[in-house]
């Protein structure tokens, strides 16, 4: 955090012997509390147009984190920084007599309280006139220097609230963040879906692809899982009686780490009954341009070089045209040989394994070399029916299920179906699934009796959707990796710093 360990133990050394001369001084630097009455905001609001050199009668008490100090003898700057703004401190000897001595214990990074008159100094600049202050806390650890800042990413995201400190703009990020949160809420709630939760515990995970972490319950020795998707358990609510429901929740995936994925990351899904996966684009796309108005004021922003607009309506494309349009191979027309000799044809590698269906090598193939091409907001639709055992077949051709994914700017935003309800399917295709798993296949659906015994009660036809939000924040804040729109992303442990 500063140029060497050395350094860095002998700038610590310096601090804790001034916190040690306030506490000889009997001076607590850690109180309990302090009634702050104004941010630096309200009072550049207030007093904006003050002219250069008036004084005014008005105090002001604030508080906040020393940035700058400038002890000039009997006349004394420092600038303290709270969470609306920067503001300039006057201090002077024949004001404060002995107390003034203590500015020179004080450092950067201490957080300071204080009360005085608002004046505007002849350059121009609202200062307050300090009566009295107050230590607030004692930084013992020295900041960066801002003229060099931090930069080093694994450093910034490890110290998060180090990152905010030096680099302001990222609290913007984290603002947005927010009111997306509150947006997509609002937006459902409005919509007549209730919110609920869900467990992220679970005895047997499922809603997904992916695989778990294990966890172990000492209380009743037994193996949990951190929730992969909380799909089955909304589903499980549909059953009982509520038409539409949400949640927004974390997922936990063991799986790799890019830009675009982290191990814990949020995911708002909504299931509505009497609903297909017609409808829930028709959803995302309202969505999407319901939160990007609010916050952007327009649908349209610009993303590595690419102008996105989220306006509805979003394009639609098969899965099937998606391929022909970007690689011009008609899979729709070939069997597996032959898409697997064209792609070869063409130089495309894929990893082939010999139990792959024609529905398989179709996904790999739009996975590895077709999603990434997908720029503007598009609706992948109509997947083969291998890649996912909860979802209706489609109602046109067996082969495929009524599944969509949106996508934009080559990510993949979410996921939809129009969910499957027949109990006798569903429980044929967990045993498929089964078998899977028994022949290495990690990602398989585990079996789950106690979702099939929910179905077969009856499930009304509902549309499902889950959707990224950190992905959706990525696009908002124009961030290129997921790590700078997650406030702690996941780490690799390290023992140095």
């Amino acid at each position: 955090m500063v140029e060497s360990k050395k350094g860095l133990k002998k700038l610590m050394e310096e601090r804790l012997r001034k916190l040690k001369e306030f506490r000889q001084l009997c001076i607590d630097v850690y109180p309990h509390s302090f009634k702050r009455k104004h941010t630096t905001e309200q009072l550049r609001k207030r007093f904006n147009k003050l002219k250069k050199g008036q004084i005014t009668k008005s105090r002001a008490v604030v508080a906040g984190r020393i940035k700058a100090i400038r002890i000039m003898g009997k006349a004394s700057f420092l600038d303290i920084k709270d969470g609306t703004g920067r503001i300039q401190l006057y201090f002077h000897k024949n004001t404060l007599k002995e107390k003034y001595k203590l500015l020179k214990k004080l450092d950067v990074g201490d957080f300071l309280g204080c009360s005085g008159f608002i004046f505007k100094t002849k350059t121009g600049e609202l200062t307050i006139h300090v009566q009295s202050f107050v230590i607030l806390a004692k930084a013992i650890r020295p900041l960066p220097s801002e003229w060099y800042g931090l930069r080093d990413a694994e450093l910034r995201y490890r110290h998060r609230e180090l990152d905010m400190l030096m680099n302001p703009e990222i609290k913007k990020i984290f603002i947005t963040r927010s009111k997306a949160l509150t947006l997509m809420r609002e937006f459902l709630n409005k919509k007549g879906y209730l919110e609920v939760e869900t467990p992220l515990l679970q005895p047997i995970y499922g809603g997904g692809h992916a695989k778990p972490f294990i966890t172990h319950l000492n209380a009743l020795d037994m193996r949990l899982y951190l929730s992969i998707s909380p799909e089955l358990y909304l589903k499980r609510l549909i059953i009982g009686g509520f038409e539409k429901v949400y949640t927004i929740s974390k997922n936990f995936r063991n799986e790799g780490i890019d830009r675009s994925h982290n191990p814990e990351f949020t995911m708002m899904e909504c299931y509505a009954a009497y609903h297909d996966y017609n409808d829930m684009m028709v959803l995302v796309e309202e969505l999407y341009e319901f939160i990007f108005k609010k916050i952007l004021g327009t649908t349209k922003l610009k993303y590595e070089g690419n102008i996105l607009d989220f306006k509805r309506p979003w394009k639609r494309l098969t899965m099937y045209d998606a391929i022909k349009k970007h690689l011009g191979i008609n899979v729709e027309k070939l069997n597996k040989e032959e898409i697997i000799a064209e792609t070869k044809k063409k130089g495309l590698k894929l990893d082939y394994k010999d139990n792959w269906t024609k529905g398989v090598v179709v996904i790999e193939l739009f996975e590895e070399y077709v999603a990434n091409k997908i720029i503007q907001p598009t609706f992948i639709t109509d997947h083969p029916k291998e890649s996912t055992p909860l979802c209706k077949l489609h109602r046109s051709n067996p082969e495929l299920i009524e599944r969509f994914e949106p996508l934009a700017a080559g990510y993949e935003l979410g996921n939809a179906y129009t969910e499957l309800n027949d109990p006798l399917l569903q429980r044929k295709l967990f045993k498929e699934q089964v078998k899977k798993r028994r022949l290495g296949d990690e990602e398989a659906h585990p079996f789950d009796e106690n979702f099939l015994e929910a179905l077969e009660l009856g499930m009304p036809p509902t549309g499902g959707l889950g959707l990224g939000f950190d992905r959706m924040v990525m696009l908002l804040t124009g961030q290129h990796s997921i790590r700078e729109v997650i406030i702690f992303p996941f780490m690799k442990e390290t023992t140095e710093e």
